[in-house]
């Protein structure tokens, strides 16, 4: 987490020069879109996954929006037995009892994990300072997520614990996630901004494995506006 807390401290520290950006935004476009570098970082698995984040957005009006968001990243990680939930740990421990072993003697298991989020929802937007946007929205979605075991240079009892785990090589999941996110937009010229953006949220994806996870996103890159200038509606 101590990535996570320095780049929320980079990013939004800006807040602090607020007051010297006082003014109305006199454009907003009706369409946003952004793409940018994301980062994914699930502590509870010690699992930091790199990648992208994209949005489209509509703006009926200067404080509140309409969007798709989606999200993808990979990263590794090693599976341990303290990762799992109580249940498993007990099963596997009556099995390696028939061996006369302990959980000791299992190791963490290298994995290759992919994940992809999908949400749409509505975002409020704080418009008073003229250099800077703040929006904030609920975060509900799906999220999708493929974890690749390694089982070369294993001994025989963690194949065996991979092979039962995961017998087809790979396990899959769909599930859903909620939370919170925000973040600020630097209004760089009247069509290109450059957003920072954080997500905190909570799903319990493999729910038959391992405890439900919390995790945070952090994004940044150029959004760019479009369309009718929504900031002249009455």
């Amino acid at each position: 987490m101590k990535t996570s807390y320095r780049f929320a401290i980079c990013v939004f520290s800006p807040l602090l020069l607020a007051s010297i950006a006082l003014g109305q935004q006199d454009y907003v476009g009706r369409y946003d879109v952004y793409t940018g570098y994301m980062y994914l970082n699930s502590p509870g698995l010690s699992l930091g996954e790199n990648g992208f984040h994209t949005q489209i957005g509509m703006n009926p009006t200067k404080w509140y929006s309409m969007g798709f968001d989606f999200s993808a990243g990979a990263g590794d990680t090693s599976l341990t037995t303290g990762m799992m939930k109580s249940s498993v740990q007990q099963q596997i421990s009556q099995q390696l009892a028939a061996f006369g072993l302990t959980l000791a003697a299992v190791n963490p298991v290298p994995e290759h994990s992919r994940s992809q989020t999908y949400a749409t929802g509505p975002q409020f937007n704080y418009r008073h300072f003229k250099a800077i946007t703040l929006f904030v929205h609920p975060d509900v979605g799906a999220i999708h997520e493929t974890a690749i075991p390694n089982a070369a240079g294993l001994n025989l009892i963690d194949q065996m614990l991979i092979a039962q785990l995961a017998p087809s090589g790979t396990k899959q999941e769909w599930t859903c996630f909620y939370g919170v996110g925000g973040g600020i937009d630097f209004n760089v010229t009247r069509h290109v901004s450059l957003k920072v953006h954080a997500d905190f949220v909570h799903d319990h994806l493999f729910s038959d494995l391992v405890n439900a996870r919390n995790s945070v996103r952090l994004s940044v890159g150029p959004v760019f506006h479009m369309g009718k200038n929504v900031a002249e509606q009455k």
